[in-house]
């Protein structure tokens, strides 16, 4: 009876650690992604600080280029870069969060399989 019961623990600690894992991996490429984007507003940002004000500057919108100021492009360069570094605050927060649940879920996988022996035992045979 305790046997089924610590089987049935483990199949949702690991269902947890499935989760949680997956969905660490999922912010932290969304981590990197906003990372590509900020680096990138930053770049485009620089070197239109280097044009001089009258020079003719595109803003790209799909296949065609339209005429835009050089303050518009720069503004909105600014402000990416702005809700790249919030997006990337709140993401951070978020690993933070499920990283210590993933901590908690080893934890208690630690714990159950301390508990049972026998039940660490059959687990090592069937991942061997």
């Amino acid at each position: 009876m305790a046997d089924e019961a610590n089987r049935t623990a483990f199949m949702e600690i690991q269902g947890r650690m499935i989760e949680t894992t997956g969905k660490l991996k999922q912010v932290q490429n969304q981590i990197r992604n906003k990372e590509g984007e900020k680096k990138r507003a930053y770049l485009i940002l620089e070197e239109l600080r280097q044009l001089s004000d009258d020079t003719n500057t595109y803003k790209s919108i799909g296949r065609t280029f339209v005429l835009e100021p050089k303050s518009v492009l720069m503004e909105e360069q600014e402000q990416k870069l702005k809700d790249g570094e919030t997006a990337i605050a709140s993401l951070q927060t978020s690993k933070e969060y499920l990283e210590k649940q993933k901590s908690e879920v080893e934890n208690n996988l630690r714990e159950l399989l301390q508990q049972d022996p026998s039940l660490a035992r059959q687990i090592m045979s069937m991942s061997v």
